[in-house]
């Protein structure tokens, strides 16, 4: 029996940032619809970050047979951070899913940061994907857990895996959120700050299928090194008062 969507209000908001994704949309857009429309009412909205391809033109069409499907775009590059962030102001739930455009992260996993999340305590903001086992080529692996074991430290925010692109948390506690260039790299520490806590999920983790990263290692780390400088700064400027009604 196939699932039709539902006409209830979105329950969740899957946010994907893209940027020259042409041939990754269509897969992605029906993995993500297989994995939730038997669970839940639901929206993707796609945010394209001025992709210099045909990914605009790929998604409108994709909306005449995916209604859950929503279309924004920018009129000037803004980086993956910002793209995150145009989704969520414009989402209608009041948790959101993330998930990179590329197609490494599998849609299937979602149903299980949900069924995380039903377990927790309110007190849970954030539910981080944890890639087990990274399908990415050796430079990327030993950057990611130089990087990780340095953020961890000067952090200490008990995670294995800020990069991993699927993520679920409550949309009004992001928003809350300091903004700032590459921040979704940095969410759970941010998370922490706030005074919510967060945990880390085992997930899956795919080869890119077609398209090409748009990160390398060196400029990755030469802007990771001025951000966690600032993400610490952060941390140690902030105050969280426990206040009571007089």
């Amino acid at each position: 029996m196939i699932e039709t969507p539902s006409s209830a209000p979105a329950e969740l908001s899957v946010v994907v940032p893209v940027f020259n994704e042409r041939d990754n949309v269509a897969p992605l857009i029906h993995e993500i619809v297989a994995a939730l429309r038997p669970l839940l009412p639901f929206e993707i909205v796609y945010v394209d970050d001025h992709s210099t391809d045909d990914t605009i033109a790929r998604l409108l069409a994709l909306k005449q047979e995916v209604p859950e499907l929503r279309v924004l775009g920018h009129g000037v590059q803004s980086g993956q951070s910002t793209a995150i962030r145009t989704g969520v102001n414009a989402a209608r739930a009041s948790w959101i899913a993330t998930l990179d455009g590329d197609g490494q992260n599998d849609p299937a996993d979602i149903p299980k940061l949900l069924q995380a999340r039903a377990k927790a305590d309110g007190q849970v903001k954030l539910f981080a994907g944890w890639r087990v086992n990274r399908q990415d080529t050796a430079s990327k692996r030993w950057a990611s857990r130089w990087a990780n074991a340095i953020r961890s430290r000067m952090l200490r925010d008990d995670t294995p895996d800020t990069g991993c692109g699927i993520k679920l948390f409550e949309r009004g506690a992001f928003l809350d959120l300091p903004y700032f260039d590459h921040m979704h790299r940095y969410l759970p520490a941010l998370m922490q700050r706030a005074g919510w806590r967060t945990l880390s999920i085992p997930v899956n983790h795919r080869n890119r299928s077609s398209g090409v990263s748009k990160y390398n290692n060196l400029n990755r780390a030469w802007v990771g090194i001025s951000d966690l400088r600032g993400v610490a700064w952060l941390i140690r400027r902030s105050r969280i008062p426990r206040a009571r009604e007089l």
